[in-house]
């Protein structure tokens, strides 16, 4: 899998609702709240899912009903298209 270079990347970005880069590394971020624990978990219950089918696994943080998201593909060094397919399957599965 080949790393997406930054000005490519930037540009991606533009059509995924509330995900940018991480400074530092390249990698891309996002927030997602949610209205409580049950919601949250059972969101990261369907991502863990498909995380599996497509062995490509999220960095993720737990409070409440925030989940905080990183997606970086270490084999490739940074971001590629399992980060931008996963992303958007997050926003999708979010709503």
């Amino acid at each position: 899998m080949k790393k997406i270079s930054k000005a490519e990347l930037t540009k991606k970005l533009k059509r995924l609702s509330g995900w940018k880069m991480v400074k530092g590394r390249s990698a891309i971020t996002k927030t997602f709240k949610f209205d409580n624990f049950q919601e949250a978990f059972g969101w990261m219950t369907s991502m863990a899912i498909y995380a599996e089918k497509k062995d490509h696994h999220p960095e993720w943080f737990n409070v409440y009903s925030t989940v905080e998201v990183t997606l970086s593909t270490h084999d490739a060094g940074g971001v590629t298209n399992l980060d931008l397919d996963m992303a958007r399957e997050m926003n999708q599965k979010s709503k």
